[in-house]
């Protein structure tokens, strides 16, 4: 079982940055995958960013640029550097984790509002 716990959402205005941290109960090198997924009002939860085989990454085109996904293996926390922040990218996001390959856990997602 991994539990991941994320915190850093709140209201920001457009232009503005957001940093996001999701917190492992477990050491994350025995998780396959870790990533940040959101999902806005009326829509389907989508893919923002996640770690692919070893330390590559990858993004949604959307933020592309904008957004950095990175990890703290010590603290056993993945990040989501978020900047130039769009309306667009209001949402709840997700921290999600895959342990042995079948296992998908997610967090219980964070409010991200951006307007003026």
């Amino acid at each position: 079982q991994v539990q991941l716990v994320e915190s850093g959402g709140g209201l920001v205005q457009p232009g503005g940055s957001l940093r996001l941290s999701c917190a492992a109960s477990k050491n994350i090198f025995t998780l396959n995958a870790m990533a940040w997924y959101r999902q806005a009002p009326g829509k389907q939860r989508e893919l923002v960013a996640r770690f692919t085989s070893g330390s590559s990454t990858h993004y949604a085109d959307s933020v592309k640029g904008r957004f950095t996904i990175s990890r703290d293996n010590a603290k056993n926390t993945v990040y989501l550097q978020m900047n130039t922040l769009k309306p667009e990218d209001t949402g709840v996001y997700y921290c999600y984790a895959q342990h042995l390959f079948r296992h998908d856990y997610w967090g219980q997602g964070t409010q991200v509002t951006v307007s003026s």
